[in-house]
C-alpha cells in the first residue's frame, strides 16, 4: 500500500486503530543498601561542595560595582547584581532539595537494610518462625505453649514458675521469697510438659524478727518422661526471732517413668534459743520411676528440724 492509499484509509470513518490488549503486570524493585548508602554518602559530599561554591561566588555575583558612574554602568551592574541574586535565592531552594532528597535516601538505605535483614533470620530458620507462631496461639488459648521451658519466678518475689510446654519443655523455677521482719514462702516450681523436669522451688526468704518463709514446692516432672523439681530451701530466722526457721520445700512428683524430686533443706536459725527448719518431703516416684526423691535435710539450730 502506497503512502496516498494509507492517508485514505486512516481517514475513513469505518477504520480503527489495533487495540492493545491490557496484560497484567508486576514491578520488581531491587535494592542494594549499601550501594544506596554509599549514594548518599557521595550525594552529600557534593552537595557541600556545591555551597562552598556558591558562597564563595556570593560576593562577585551579587554586589557588583558599577564600570563607570555613568547611568548605563549603574544599570547593568544592577542587572547583573539581581541575576546573581536571584541564582543565590535559587541555589538555596536546591540546598534544601538535595539535603531532602540526601536524607530521604539515607532512611531508605537503612530501612532497606533492616528489612533484609528480618528476612535473612526469617529464611535461615523458617521452621523455628512456623514453631513461634504455633507456640503463641497455643499460649493465648491454653496459658501455657505448646513446647519449650517455662519462665522463672523473679528473685525476692516468691512468684511460681510457669509450666513448660504441652508436648515438652521443663518447668519454671520458683523464685525466692522476700526478706522481712517474716520471711516470705518461696515460689512453686513450674511443671514440666509430657517429656521434661519440674521447676526447683524457689528459697523461702530470711525473718528478722518473726517467722521464715518455707522453700517453695518442686514442680512436677512430665506426664511420661521426667524427674520432679526439688523443693526449695527453707528460709533462715534471724538472731531476735525465736520461732522455728523456713522448713524446706516438698520436692516433686516423679512422670511415669521418672523418679521424685529431692526435699528441700531446712533453714537455719541464727538465734541459740530456736529450732532450725525441717527439711521438706521427697517427691513420689512415677509407677515405673526408680525411687522417690530423697527428704531435705533439718536445718541447724538450738534443735536440728527433721529431715
Amino acid at each position: 500500500m502506497d503512502i496516498a492509499n494509507l492517508v485514505t484509509a486512516v481517514r475513513s470513518p469505518r477504520y480503527s486503530p489495533p487495540q492493545l490488549q491490557e496484560v497484567g503486570e508486576m514491578s520488581f524493585l531491587i535494592a542494594v543498601p549499601d550501594s544506596l548508602g554509599t549514594a548518599a554518602t557521595d550525594l552529600a559530599g557534593l552537595g557541600s561542595a556545591l555551597s562552598a561554591a556558591n558562597a564563595v561566588a556570593a560576593a562577585q555575583t551579587t554586589r557588583l560595582t558599577a564600570a563607570a558612574e555613568d547611568e548605563i554602568s549603574a544599570a547593568v551592574a544592577a542587572l547583573f547584581s539581581a541575576h546573581g541574586q536571584g541564582y543565590q535565592a535559587l541555589s538555596r531552594q536546591a540546598a534544601a532539595f538535595h539535603a531532602e532528597f540526601q536524607h530521604g535516601l539515607t532512611a531508605g538505605s537503612a530501612a532497606y537494610a533492616a528489612a533484609e535483614a528480618v528476612n535473612a533470620a526469617a529464611a535461615n530458620n523458617p521452621a523455628q518462625q512456623l514453631l513461634n507462631v504455633i507456640n503463641g496461639q497455643v499460649q493465648a488459648l491454653t496459658g501455657r505453649p505448646l513446647t519449650g521451658n517455662g519462665a522463672n519466678g523473679a528473685p525476692g518475689t516468691g512468684g511460681n514458675g510457669t509450666s513448660g510446654g504441652w508436648l515438652w519443655g521443663n518447668g519454671g523455677a520458683g523464685g525466692s521469697g522476700a526478706s522481712g521482719a517474716d520471711g516470705q514462702r518461696g515460689g512453686t516450681g513450674g511443671a514440666a510438659g509430657l517429656f521434661g523436669n519440674g521447676g526447683a522451688g524457689g528459697a523461702g526468704g530470711e525473718s528478722t524478727t518473726g517467722t521464715a518463709g518455707a522453700g517453695g514446692a518442686g514442680g512436677a516432672g512430665g506426664a511420661l518422661f521426667g524427674t520432679g523439681g526439688a523443693g526449695g530451701i527453707g528460709g533462715t530466722s534471724g538472731a531476735a526471732s525465736t520461732v522455728t526457721a523456713g522448713a524446706g520445700g516438698a520436692g516433686g512428683a516423679g512422670g511415669l517413668f521418672g523418679n521424685g524430686g529431692a526435699g528441700g533443706t531446712g533453714g537455719y536459725a541464727r538465734n541459740a534459743a530456736a529450732s532450725g527448719g525441717g527439711g521438706g518431703t521427697g517427691g513420689a516416684a512415677g509407677f515405673f520411676g526408680n525411687h522417690g526423691g530423697t527428704g531435705g535435710g533439718g536445718g541447724f539450730g538450738a534443735s536440728g528440724g527433721a529431715g
